[in-house]
């Protein structure tokens, strides 16, 4: 039986934490201004949050398995450090010419995401700061936002206010 509540898939990389090409050293992990405390408030509405990230750098050979390990675990610390909230998090690996069906715009990671949280067929919004982000979460039936970096999470909040 799927829970109540909406899904929240979140983008990690300019979303969550400043987007640093292909993070590689956990020190450099910085959180994105207000990102914790607005979905610290989404939880408080009822949503139910999941990190869905490609993460690339790992097939194209600019990261190692440990750091992308490093750099997930220093995210995790820092947002529940913040926000009181442990993220799930839903990695793809992949590179954008490995075909695979996880590598957002494809909706497998998003699909993961509500299964393993038991989500299937619940409402579901997507935030991201990608076109690609957007493009996944409308695929996915999602209501999906762009998070841009003038009006960031305020706008996200405001826009999400009845929502759940």
């Amino acid at each position: 039986m799927p829970r109540d509540g909406v899904l929240l898939l979140l983008d990690r990389d300019g979303t969550l934490i400043e987007d640093t090409g292909y993070p590689n050293d956990p020190a450099a992990v910085r959180l994105i201004p207000n990102a914790a405390t607005a979905v610290r408030e989404l939880v408080g509405r009822g949503f139910v949050p999941a990190v869905v990230s490609n993460q690339s750098g790992l097939a194209r050979g600019k990261i190692s398995p440990e750091q992308a390990v490093a750099v997930h675990e220093r995210f995790v610390e820092l947002f529940a450090a913040e926000s009181g909230v442990r993220l799930p998090c839903f990695y793809c690996p992949h590179g954008p010419d490995d075909g695979c069906d996880c590598r957002k715009p494809r909706t497998g990671l998003l699909k993961h995401a509500a299964e393993s949280l038991d989500m299937v067929g619940r409402p579901a919004v997507m935030i991201g700061d990608k076109p690609s982000d957007v493009e996944a979460g409308r695929a996915f039936e999602a209501t999906a936002f762009l998070l841009r970096p003038d009006t960031g999470w305020p706008e996200i909040l405001h826009a999400l206010g009845d929502f759940a």
